[in-house]
């Protein structure tokens, strides 16, 4: 039976949107670590979508930080428990991020592919099922209505 180890909550929010040199330093980090033979990367972007006419320019996020914070820590160890993982990364954003940028950040790290790639996709549907994390889309005209999670 292996030892089982206690991983500490890790901070997920990100004030405004999540940038490319982020990911970037995210993933140089990992070539030290030869027992990975895999990532998989999940990269949420925010979409210029048309509502009753008019078009999204940004989102702004909010949430009940120590909940979505909670709710983070039992999804990453559910994904620990279920997948053979080496590393895994989430980062989210807080506050308002403009259309064309990134707000979800997921990557994770295994031995072999398809652990990283299933396990890639268990996180962001159990977040999006289960954490708090609520956005308002913004408009051109400077209206806020609350995003409906899809």
């Amino acid at each position: 039976m292996s030892e089982e180890k206690v991983r500490k909550p890790k901070k997920v929010f990100v004030d405004g949107p999540i940038s490319p040199e982020k990911i970037a330093t995210s993933i140089a980090h990992h070539q030290v670590k030869t027992n990975i033979g895999a990532h998989d990367i999940f990269l949420g972007q925010v979409r210029a979508d048309e509502i009753e006419g008019k078009t999204v320019t940004a989102i702004d996020y909010s949430a009940y930080e120590e909940m979505a914070e909670l709710e983070f820590h039992k999804i990453r160890e559910a994904a620990f428990e279920k997948f053979d993982l080496t590393c895994m990364h989430i980062y989210h954003s807080r506050g308002i991020v403009p259309v064309g940028q990134i707000c979800l950040f997921v990557f994770t790290s295994s031995a072999h592919r398809k652990e990283a790639m299933d396990a890639c996709r268990f996180l962001v549907e159990e977040i999006k099922a289960k954490v708090p994390v609520f956005g308002k889309e913004m408009f051109e005209d400077g209206e806020h209505v609350w995003k409906e999670n899809k």
